[in-house]
């Protein structure tokens, strides 16, 4: 499929760029609430002292179920474990010929991880000799800008050869002492920015329809999670990179809060706003995974807090946040049709909705943006005279960002903290968000565009609308299916919670999820 540079470039940048302005909405620097760019993490920082030290608590095991062996979830191989009616040299040997003959193995999948077998035969061994560990014998996918040891790590980029990565990201070597199993390589977009048509592998098919996008950048997570290649997947989110594949291939995706899983040894797009986190097929799969990923490990300098179990609760008396505005313009009727069924299951079960109001959003969402291209640019100099091997994506956003003012970047560093306690303010009467998730179904790959209510736009200017406030901010924000759109593709919503109620979210998603089908539902195979 032949996409040009100028149409990579003029989509991927579309409504993330603001004019330079003055910043005459911050106080004077000589007011006492002037602000700094440090208060936004010394905030984040403050929440993280209230998480408990408490042993994590774990979902109780579903029932054993029939079937294929690929189609199980992380939950429900644990209990076909228990019962010892499958083991991991079963379950790893199943996914491996799934992926191989599966269209999403040779686009999603981009290399398989050494010593996999050797752990599934190990993890068996464990089992059955009653030594499992929490994550004993689950097998993972791994996005391609994270590091796991002896594995290609390529960042999607041409400009990074035939690296292999020499240890595991943190990340990682938490999964593997959990008894998780690394599987797979999954494609990111270039450097986890780039365009949908990746130089080097190419663009990602939705499993649900292969002439329109995964959504990015954690393009593989999300189609390998969607085409039952895997029951777990890690991805990155700066502005959405999470959200956005698992609302589109229809599964479930969680953006911790800030600094909660740490970025050692993942490759930085924007040191400012990168998160870490797990896609799964349920937000209760997530729930299982969280404690064992979540925590500092004393080299990312903004890791912090910890997964704390204890903060989720049911829905009775639960408070939910419904916002209109920004949230609710540039959806497609069916997105925001689905999105209020969500709201009318959750008050059926005895939550209470509330208007909010998280005030202007669009300055904020463009400082993300402003922050990722003015960090991602700094971190691709060192490669600047190479930058013709560059996706055209990812160097439309490096030249924007090296065209920024140092105030534009500054500016938008300096909001940060100020935009933070407007949104921890506008929460202060709510337990958690409740917003539509993107805009339209997934965009098509040829003219990457998106529609909303009949109408294309650049897929940039409706996939992030909803997602970059909560990178901005660093607030905990899960993204789950609500449904299908008007030709059948996945549609979802967003669950959002103050600093460090991750779990919260979780089991929002997950009560919502027991009383509807929507995460159960796969692609037509074939």
């Amino acid at each position: 499929m032949s996409v040009s540079d100028a149409l990579i470039a003029r989509t991927i940048l579309a409504g993330t760029v603001a004019e330079s302005a003055p910043a005459r909405d911050l106080p004077s620097a000589w007011e006492r609430d002037a602000p700094e760019p440090a208060h936004a993490e010394q905030s984040l920082r403050n929440a993280a002292a209230a998480t408990g030290e408490a042993a994590p608590i774990m979902p109780p095991l579903p029932p054993v179920e029939d079937g294929p062996l690929h189609r199980l979830g992380i939950g429900a191989l644990q209990a076909a474990y228990a019962a010892g009616t499958t083991d991991p040299v079963a379950v790893v040997a199943a996914l491996r010929a799934r992926i191989a003959r599966h269209p999403s193995g040779r686009d999603a999948v981009l290399a398989p991880v050494p010593g996999a077998e050797a752990a599934a035969e190990d993890s068996t061994r464990r089992i059955r000799e009653g030594l499992a560990r929490p994550l004993e014998g689950v097998p993972f996918g791994i996005k391609d800008i994270i590091d796991c040891a002896g594995a290609p790590v390529t960042c999607g980029s041409r400009l990074t050869g035939d690296r292999m990565a020499e240890a595991d990201a943190t990340v990682v070597a938490r999964l593997r002492a959990a008894g998780a199993i690394p599987l797979a390589m999954l494609a990111t977009t270039e450097f986890a920015c780039g365009s949908a048509h990746n130089p080097r592998y190419g663009a990602v098919a939705n499993p649900w329809n292969r002439a329109r996008w995964t959504g990015g950048s954690s393009t593989g997570s999300g189609a390998a999670l969607a085409a039952r290649l895997l029951p777990l997947a890690l991805g990155t989110d700066t502005g959405g990179s999470i959200r956005a594949p698992s609302a589109w291939c229809g599964i479930t995706g969680l953006k911790p809060t800030r600094g909660l899983v740490p970025r050692t040894g993942v490759a930085p797009l924007s040191w400012t706003l990168d998160h870490v986190g797990p896609m799964a097929r349920s937000a209760e799969d997530l729930a299982r995974v969280m404690p064992w990923i979540a925590g500092p490990d004393g080299a990312d300098p903004h890791a912090a807090g910890r997964y704390d179990a204890a903060r989720a609760r049911g829905l009775p008396g639960l408070r939910v946040g419904v916002p209109e505005g920004w949230f609710t313009e540039m959806q497609d009727a069916a997105v925001l049709a689905a999105w209020r069924q969500m709201l009318g299951v959750l008050e059926r079960g005895g939550a209470r909705l509330v208007p909010v109001d998280l005030g202007p959003v669009a300055t904020a969402h463009q400082d993300g943006y402003t922050i990722v291209m003015a960090e991602l640019a700094s971190l691709q100099e060192p490669d600047l005279d190479r930058a013709a091997a560059l996706d055209p994506g990812t160097r439309a956003r490096m030249d924007q960002g090296r065209h920024f003012a140092a105030t534009d970047y500054l500016r938008a560093l300096r909001r940060r903290p100020l935009v933070l306690r407007q949104a921890l303010d506008a929460l202060s009467d709510v337990d958690v968000l409740v917003t539509p998730g993107l805009g339209g179904e997934a965009a098509s790959l040829d003219t990457l565009t998106v529609e909303v209510d009949g109408e294309s736009h650049p897929l940039q200017a409706v996939l992030p609308r909803n997602t970059m406030l909560f990178d901005y901010t660093g607030l905990p924000a899960l993204m789950l299916p609500t449904g299908r759109g008007r030709t059948g593709m996945p549609v979802a919503a967003q669950v959002v919670g103050k600093p460090y109620d991750d779990a919260l979210c979780l089991g929002v998603g997950a009560a919502f999820q027991r009383e509807t089908g929507h995460h159960l539902s796969a692609p037509p195979e074939g």
